[in-house]
């Protein structure tokens, strides 16, 4: 039995120019100027700085090339290419940039973080002060290699035996292993290496000036990790014999160790870019003032010599074959220059509406710096106040940094949802989560505060949140169930 259906289906193609815009829209300063020094490498048509003489930009544009032989399928005609239509698919609205919307150079405020090499390397050159074996080198390397980001080794001490054996033909005994992992555990930072806390943490307190505070808290890890880790602070001192006061000291010791020595180290296994600022928001006379970072608005132009070219083709009688491929190889890097610079205009000025939005939108925060007075915020908010979709918006926000007179924020962090408070109005998430946190910070650390006596202070300030709210809330903050937060 034969049955007709009729499908209707209706699907929106991006081009790939409109690609191209989106990803530049994406790319944060430091990325965005090395997609600028690759395109002029790759384009000679497209040059940085002002034109030195006026004259008629696009006047190629509008040119007939009667004489191009039209036989060639394959050529590139620049009349073809409406720049306009592929650069639309946001509707952008009508915007003309102003000369305070970039903020000069003069003075980068950049917060460097890069590390030289990484976390594993400096592990292999502390090795190098060892004197090893061959074999004892490979199977120290291999140990090194094996140790996660956090500074552990998660594996077994068989396990890394057959491994060698099987991936590097390197065969050995868990003796000699062993043997290497105390070498290991000799490399800074300490307690890398460890294969749990409690070993991490006893690492690092052999590396220690030997104290009595110091004595009983490598005592406490060694045979009473269970007891410490729940906190049973009376248990610890009746087993010690100690007082209230010489247990706090052997805590103290041990709360200023490193649980995760491989995430001390700065780059962890990869060099970290420097956080430069896309946007500065300044108070001017009592009014926010936003400025886009200089360098993302460059000087540039399409190259004279190449459309000199383009003239000199036009006007020359016989064009030879050569001259026709060698057209239409100008006429590839001219129109790719231009859409280059339209493109890079369309940036700026999403960026700019876009973050001048979300200014406005926070005013207060930004006028005095109090979290509590961030509004909620959602990216629809802002694609509906200026025109633009949703993921051109998260675009923009999920990627860059603006510097305020409180410190340089990533621009995602003023995103928040919405919740109701006892008086039926939207409050942000962000205000909630700053008060559960003035709130924890003030508790009697001797006696913390359980998630659902956090939950009835709430409500008492008008914010009816659950207890597993709290406990979400709690986690986000990175703040520990109350038996974790007691203190002595």
């Amino acid at each position: 039995m034969l049955k007709q259906f009729l499908n209707l289906k209706l699907s929106q193609k991006l081009s790939p120019q409109q690609i191209q815009l989106m990803k530049l829209i994406q790319l944060p300063t430091q990325a965005f100027e090395q997609r600028l020094i690759e395109e002029m490498n790759e384009n000679p048509a497209l040059e940085a700085g002002k034109e030195e003489d006026d004259y008629e930009k696009d006047e190629f544009e509008n040119e007939d090339y009667d004489d191009y032989d039209d036989s060639e399928s394959d050529r590139i005609e620049a009349d073809d290419i409406n720049i306009d239509e592929y650069l639309s698919s946001d509707d952008t609205p009508d915007y003309k940039t102003q000369a305070n919307n970039y903020s000069d150079d003069d003075e980068d405020r950049e917060s460097p973080l890069a590390a030289p090499i990484s976390f594993h390397q400096d592990l292999i050159n502390q090795l190098n002060t060892f004197i090893l074996t061959d074999d004892e080198r490979d199977i120290a390397e291999f140990l090194v290699g094996s140790i996660d980001d956090m500074g552990y080794i998660r594996r077994s001490i068989p396990d890394i035996v057959d491994d060698m054996a099987f991936t590097q033909a390197i065969y050995t005994d868990e003796t000699t292993v062993e043997r290497m992992l105390h070498v290991i555990h000799e490399l800074e930072p300490s307690g890398v290496g460890a294969r749990d806390l409690q070993e991490c943490l006893l690492l690092q307190l052999k590396h220690k000036t030997p104290t009595e505070s110091v004595a009983l808290a490598t005592d406490i890890i060694e045979n009473q990790f269970d007891a410490f880790t729940k906190k049973h602070y009376d248990k610890l001192i009746q087993k010690y014999n100690v007082s209230n006061e010489q247990l706090k000291k052997a805590i103290h010791e041990i709360e200023k160790l490193n649980p995760k020595p491989g995430g001390a180290f700065s780059g962890n296994n990869k060099v970290t870019e420097n956080v430069v600022p896309d946007f500065a928001i300044r108070i001017v006379d009592g009014e926010l003032e936003l400025t886009l970072n200089g360098r993302n608005a460059p000087s540039l132009h399409v190259s004279k010599d190449y459309q000199e070219m383009m003239q000199t083709y036009k006007e020359s009688r016989d064009k030879s074959s050569a001259q026709k491929d060698a057209v239409q190889f100008i006429k590839q890097k001219l129109d790719s220059a231009k859409w280059f610079i339209d493109a890079i205009r369309q940036r700026q000025e999403t960026l700019f509406v876009t973050m001048n939005a979300i200014m406005h939108y926070q005013e207060e925060y930004f006028l005095d710096g109090d979290e509590t007075k961030l509004k909620p915020m959602i990216l629809k908010d802002i694609a509906d106040l200026v025109g633009l979709d949703i993921s051109t918006v998260s675009r923009v926000a999920n990627s860059k940094f603006v510097e305020t007179p409180y410190g340089t924020k990533l621009i995602k962090e003023f995103f928040s949802e919405a919740m109701k408070n006892d008086q039926g109005e939207d409050v942000s998430t962000l205000e909630i989560k700053k008060i559960l946190q003035n709130i924890i910070e003030e508790e009697d650390k001797k006696k913390p505060l359980p998630d659902d006596q956090l939950a009835e202070l709430l409500k008492e300030k008008g914010y009816p949140i659950a207890r597993r709210t709290i406990a979400k809330y709690r986690e986000q903050l990175d703040i520990p169930v109350a038996r974790m937060r007691k203190k002595i």
